[in-house]
């Protein structure tokens, strides 16, 4: 089977809005969207390759870019190994250089275009942070979990996991209320860590599966715009795909206070995991802010943290 290598870049303009290109009628998968991209040829680095699919399609001097996610995709005929990257910076106008019609898409509209199947994780990863905040398990005192996340949300985090085990029900589901509330306001993602049931009666914009509640799972949860979960090896990561997750986050990566028995898998089997993932897939386990640029280059979405990302 032939192994096809493509480099796509996710191009912003100043509004963070992504380009986006329509394919020709006449070639395969004829009118879909796509990110702009093309393929490697002989001998060619990844970043020279993006670098001059770029300027050549869209116009545009690419001038820093970053791993976003691998993906790998089968035809009958061939294998695709996609490699997106996160264009950082980009001088020039941007054209369709080959006549193909280009559109600039926001964030959450992004869903509404048709693309190739192969581009639905490209999609996910776009729309996904850099930090995925866990709160502690232990909420203590309401009013100053409320407090922390206010913190958080004003150091610009927009996807955050609620995951308190303290709290009685009615204390929880007024926790819920207000985290959410507070979420809308800044456009935050905020996942429960419950039950399926319980997070389908709040009307949970996104649910967190432990390793647990992800092997029960035979299907998607219904009424979920996000769904995730915690993962510890290659198997967890397909049931999580298996099941139609968004993401997951993959751990230990690094020693942890809170699990200090549980042996760390180390950035190299990390990104040997990761960048066979079909999804994004977030570090967890040690992970501080100086360790996003290691993530990336190990091929992850970012970093997952309680500790080091949430205020103490």
């Amino acid at each position: 089977m032939r192994v096809d290598q493509i480099v796509l870049g996710v191009v912003r303009n100043a509004a963070g809005d992504v380009l986006i290109a329509r394919r020709a009628l006449t070639v395969h998968q004829g009118g879909l969207w796509e990110f702009p991209g093309g393929k490697c040829e002989a001998g060619e680095s990844p970043v020279g390759a993006l670098r001059r699919e770029l300027r050549e399609e869209v116009g545009i001097v690419v001038t820093q870019q970053r791993p976003l996610i691998q993906i790998r995709h089968h035809y009958p005929d061939t294998q695709l190994v996609l490699q997106v990257w996160q264009v950082i910076a980009w001088e020039g106008e941007v054209v369709g250089c080959e006549g193909q019609p280009l559109r600039w898409v926001r964030l959450q509209d992004l869903l509404d275009y048709a693309m190739p199947a192969a581009n639905r994780a490209i999609v996910q990863a776009v729309r996904l942070p850099d930090c995925y905040v866990i709160s502690p398990p232990t909420c203590g005192s309401p009013s100053r979990w409320l407090t922390g996340l206010r913190q958080v949300l004003s150091n610009g985090v927009r996807l955050i996991q609620l995951r308190v085990s303290d709290l009685n029900q009615s204390d929880y589901v007024n926790l819920v209320h207000a985290a959410t509330d507070l979420c809308r306001t800044t456009k935050t993602t905020l996942m429960l860590n419950t039950d399926i049931t319980q997070a389908q009666q709040l009307g949970a914009q996104g649910l967190h599966l432990n390793s647990r509640q992800l092997w029960t799972c035979q299907e998607r949860p219904a009424g979920l715009c996000w769904l995730a979960a915690s993962c510890h090896s290659p198997a967890d990561i397909q049931q999580a795909q298996v099941i139609g997750a968004d993401f997951v986050v993959l751990s230990p990566v690094s020693p942890t206070l809170s699990h200090p028995q549980a042996v760390p898998l180390g950035w190299q089997k990390f990104a040997t995991w990761a960048t066979a993932a079909q999804i994004p897939v977030y570090a967890l386990g040690g992970m501080v802010l100086h360790d996003l640029p290691q993530a990336w280059q190990a091929g992850a979405q970012g970093i997952a943290g309680i500790r080091g990302l949430w205020p103490d």
